[in-house]
C-alpha cells in the first residue's frame, strides 16, 4: 500500500444539464481529468486556468460537495463516494477546505470562537476545556495569530487577512492530510497575500500536509506550488513540475496565459488577446482539440481528434498535437 496515492483522480467528468430551451444540452465543466497526489511526501499542487476552466468544479468534486457524472475519485485507495456514505466523518476530517471568501463560513451573530470550537466538538478532538483551549491556541499560533488578537471578537471585527487565517486554523484543528484551498487569497488585500501563502508553505513543512491550491493567478501558483495542472474548458492541457510548466510552457493556451501576465513596464503591450470560450463551445460531445478555435498552430489533425496527455520530458506532460513536434511555438 506504500504506492497508493493520497488522492487519485481517474477519468473524472462532470456535466451540468442546461434548462429552458437548452434542456437537451449539457455543459461539460470537467472533462476526463486524471491526476494523482502522492502520499509519501507532502506537496502543493495547483489547479490553474482562466475563469470557467473547471477549477472550482473539480475542487467541489474532490470535497464531495457534488457528485461526478463519470469517473472516480479515490482517497488513500478508497472511492470517496463510498466513503461519504459509510465513513463520512473520516473523509471530512482528513480532507479539509478553505474557500475564497473567508466571511462566508462565519455566522455574524456568533463570535469567532464558535468557528473553532465546533469542529473540536464534532470530531471529539478534546476531552476537556483545557485541552480545547490548547488546540485552539496552537492552531492560531501556527497561522501567525495570537489568541488574544482574535478570540472573543465577531467576524466583522477581523480584517480579511485575519478572517482567512482563522479559517485555515479551523481546518488545521483536525490535522488533515489534504487541504483544498480554493482561491484563498483572491479576496485578501495584496499586502496580506504573501503572509497567507507563507502560512500554507509552513503548514506543508511542519505538519506534512499536502495542499490542492486553486487559482487563476500564475504568479501565485509559481511562488507556492511544487506541481501545476493547467485546465482549459474542463480538460488538462499541460501539467507537471511548476518550474518546467511556467518557465517553458508547451501548450499554446498556457503560452498565451503566460504572455497575459501584466508587467510593471508601461512600454510593454500584450501581443495576444485571450478570449473566454462561448457557452456553445462547451456543450455536447467534443471531437477535436478544445483550443482549436483560438490556436495559431492548429492543423488538420487538431480538428479530427482530441490530443491526449503525453510526457515530453520527465515530470512535464502536454495535451497538444503540435507541441511535441516543435520546441519553438512562436
Amino acid at each position: 500500500m506504500a504506492d497508493t496515492p493520497l488522492l487519485e483522480i481517474k477519468n473524472l467528468t462532470k456535466r451540468f444539464p442546461l434548462g429552458g430551451f437548452l434542456k437537451k444540452k449539457y455543459l461539460t465543466a470537467v472533462d476526463n481529468v486524471s491526476f494523482e497526489i502522492p502520499e509519501d511526501k507532502p506537496i502543493i499542487t495547483t489547479l490553474a486556468g482562466e475563469s470557467g476552466s473547471g477549477k472550482t468544479t473539480l475542487s467541489r468534486l474532490i470535497l464531495g460537495l457534488i457528485s461526478p457524472t463519470s469517473g472516480e475519485i479515490k482517497y488513500r485507495g478508497k472511492n470517496i463516494q463510498e466513503m461519504l456514505k459509510r465513513d463520512r466523518l473520516t473523509y471530512i476530517k482528513e480532507v479539509q477546505a478553505v474557500f475564497q471568501d473567508p466571511y462566508e463560513i462565519y455566522n455574524p451573530f456568533y463570535k469567532v470562537d464558535r468557528l473553532l470550537t465546533t469542529p473540536i466538538k464534532k470530531f471529539k478532538l478534546a476531552s476537556h476545556g483545557q485541552e480545547t483551549h490548547k488546540l485552539i491556541d496552537d492552531a492560531l499560533e501556527a497561522v501567525g495569530l495570537t489568541p488574544e488578537r482574535v478570540l472573543g471578537k465577531y467576524p466583522h471585527q477581523l480584517s480579511g487577512g485575519e478572517a482567512q487565517r482563522v479559517t485555515i486554523a479551523r481546518a488545521l484543528l483536525t490535522r488533515p492530510k489534504l487541504l483544498v484551498a480554493d482561491e484563498p487569497v483572491s479576496m485578501v488585500d495584496m499586502s496580506l497575500r504573501a503572509g497567507i501563502l507563507n502560512v500554507l508553505l509552513d503548514l506543508k513543512e511542519k505538519f506534512g500536509m499536502s495542499i490542492l491550491f486553486v487559482t487563476h493567478d500564475l504568479s501565485v501558483a509559481y511562488y507556492l506550488s511544487d506541481n501545476i495542472i493547467m485546465l482549459n474548458r474542463g480538460r488538462i492541457v499541460e501539467m507537471g513540475d511548476v518550474e518546467k510548466v511556467i518557465k517553458t510552457p508547451l501548450h499554446p493556451y498556457v503560452r498565451v496565459l503566460m504572455g497575459s501576465i501584466p508587467l510593471p513596464n508601461p512600454d510593454h503591450r500584450w501581443k495576444e488577446k485571450i478570449e473566454l470560450s462561448g457557452l456553445e463551445e462547451q456543450m455536447g460531445v467534443r471531437h477535436g482539440c478544445i483550443f482549436l478555435e483560438r490556436c495559431p498552430h492548429a492543423e488538420e489533425e487538431c480538428e479530427g481528434s482530441m490530443p491526449e496527455l503525453i510526457e515530453v520530458e520527465p515530470d512535464h506532460l502536454v495535451a497538444c498535437h503540435y507541441a511535441p513536434k516543435s520546441s519553438d511555438l512562436e
